[in-house]
């Protein structure tokens, strides 16, 4: 197929085991100064990501404010344009779709703000915020919007009289909820949930991950879920991505994440995660110095600034993106060479989960207190 062709509806109808796939993706910011605006500067937002994502799963993208996760997200979309690479879904590039073809993939592709306050218009009711999209889709006939939109609001947990209220007059939750019920209107195959749980009670963070995970399985829908809170990323995803400074530096499954913890980056990032045990003895690891800047990022690891392990090599050399296991990806020097028939040139380092951690630290309290 000619990359020059613009894609139509009937070239993203294929079958295929990935649904989603991003290939090398940039989203550069120009930084314009002086008097005629010139570009002097980029802000490295995204620098080349790459993942795949199943259909009917859930990929989580972790990582710390300002790493790049939500400029993956709206980058996935078009709603900015991308600088460089391809997402792909069902296979083909979206980004060589024509305005129509586009027009009608949005209402398969759907995203879930981070902000269930601002992505809300406050002038218009419930029944109007979710059902404007699907009447200018033409989804339902008119005469059967207003049942169809009781249906979803069902569906995400709203009472039937809600239909006419307006924004201000729900509570954090319930606005999250409307924000669901909008997406799920249209039918989606896919989900970008951009931190929907951030600004939520813990209670009700619960609440809303469940409705996520139970419409998931009703309706076969796939997510890429982007958060900082590592307990809920482990809940709900089936595999994890972990960004740092615009780039993934460890990707797998969820369970080889979080007990075979590889990068130095995604060893400090769980060792921050709170333990509700008092007798347990926490272990942080205390990154030194700030985050460098993604307009002027540091040669070589994008890390090594800030890293405990820090090696002559990691100050020079971009490091690869190295299989150290079966579907667990790694972008570190400390594991070169590493490959399926390879040995690592470090001592594989294995971190035990916090249900591990627990059970270690009861045992040894036991004994000690046998002792006594």
């Amino acid at each position: 197929m000619s990359e020059d062709r613009k894609l139509t509806l009937e070239d993203f109808r294929a079958e295929t085991e990935n649904l989603i796939e991003v290939r090398n993706l940039y989203k550069w910011f120009g930084i314009k100064s002086g008097v005629f605006q010139r570009v002097t500067g980029h802000v490295k937002a995204v620098d080349g990501v790459s993942f795949k994502i199943k259909a009917g799963s859930t990929m989580g993208l972790v990582g710390e404010s300002g790493c790049g996760k939500t400029t993956v997200g709206r980058t996935m979309l078009r709603l900015y344009p991308p600088t460089k690479g391809e997402m792909l879904y069902r296979g083909q590039n979206i980004y060589n779709a024509d305005g129509r073809t586009m027009r009608t993939l949005r209402a398969k592709l759907q995203m879930i703000f981070q902000d269930p306050y601002s992505s809300l218009q406050p002038r218009m009711p419930v029944g109007e915020i979710i059902g404007e999209a699907v009447r200018e889709h033409g989804l339902v006939p008119e005469n059967q919007l207003r049942e169809y939109v009781l249906e979803i609001m069902n569906e995400s947990g709203l009472q039937p009289h809600h239909i006419d209220r307006y924004p201000h007059e729900f509570s954090g939750g319930q606005r999250q909820r409307i924000c669901i019920a909008r997406s799920l209107a249209l039918g989606p195959e896919f989900i970008i949930c951009d931190e929907p749980v951030s600004a939520l009670d813990v209670s009700i963070q619960a609440q809303i991950i469940n409705l996520l995970m139970d419409m998931q399985e009703k309706k076969k829908l796939t997510y890429l879920f982007i958060s900082h809170d590592l307990s809920v990323v482990e809940h709900i995803s089936s595999h994890v991505g972990v960004m740092y400074l615009g780039s993934i530096v460890e990707a797998g499954p969820k369970e080889k994440i979080f007990t075979e913890t590889l990068h130095p980056y995604t060893k400090a990032l769980f060792s921050a995660i709170p333990i509700p045990d008092p007798s347990f003895e926490m272990h942080r690891q205390i990154l030194q110095g700030d985050i460098p800047s993604p307009s002027n990022p540091p040669a070589g690891c994008k890390f090594h600034t800030r890293c405990p392990e820090c090696m002559e090599i990691c100050k020079t050399e971009v490091p690869e993106w190295k299989e150290y296991s079966e579907d667990h990806f790694v972008a570190c020097h400390l594991y070169d060479g590493v490959g399926k028939d390879a040995k690592p040139i470090v001592k594989k380092d294995v971190a035990m989960d916090t249900a591990k951690k627990k059970t270690a630290k009861k045992e040894q309290n036991k004994k000690a207190k046998n002792k006594e």
